[in-house]
């Protein structure tokens, strides 16, 4: 008689526990829901995507309002090309401009110009309101958590190779 071979716990797949399932489905759940909450308001109101705001924005807090591409796609999360393409439209519209980094010429620096900035300043009522729209049926202790949760999910683009 033939033995069988008994699956080994190693070689079956890990369910999720009815805990981690309700936090992934709530995760799931806002990623789906809060892109067009922000978005559609900015997009009405501004012309702009989600995306441009919080490029100009991150450009417009950055000290003399210059950034690394490659610390500016970290910060609106997106891939270099993606950014380099949003950027490129952005400099059409002559909100930015794009030069070497005169400390490190393997860089390319983004600079808000000063009609970027009064897009963004323009803009940024409307991302305010859409952003308290979200945050504020919590506390303040819920605000802590979900930057806690957010920092230990948030992932370099170096940590990805």
């Amino acid at each position: 008689m033939a033995a069988t071979a008994t699956p080994h716990p190693a070689d079956e797949p890990r369910w999720l526990s009815p805990a981690e399932k309700e936090a992934w489905t709530g995760l799931v759940s806002l990623i789906l829901l809060l892109p067009g909450r922000l978005e559609t308001p900015l997009q009405r109101e501004a012309g702009l995507t989600l995306f441009e705001y919080l490029a100009l924005s991150h450009v417009s807090e950055a000290p003399q309002r210059r950034l690394r591409m490659s610390e500016l796609a970290f910060l609106v999360n997106g891939s270099l090309s993606r950014l380099s393409n949003v950027v490129k439209r952005l400099e059409q519209r002559g909100w930015v401009e794009r030069s070497p980094d005169p400390e490190d010429g393997r860089y390319t620096l983004v600079a808000l110009t000063d009609a970027g900035l009064a897009k963004v300043v323009a803009a940024a009522p409307t991302h305010v309101r859409s952003v308290l729209g979200v945050l504020d049926p919590l506390t303040g202790a819920d605000h802590q958590a979900l930057a806690r949760i957010a920092a230990k999910l948030r992932v370099r683009p170096a940590d990805l190779a």
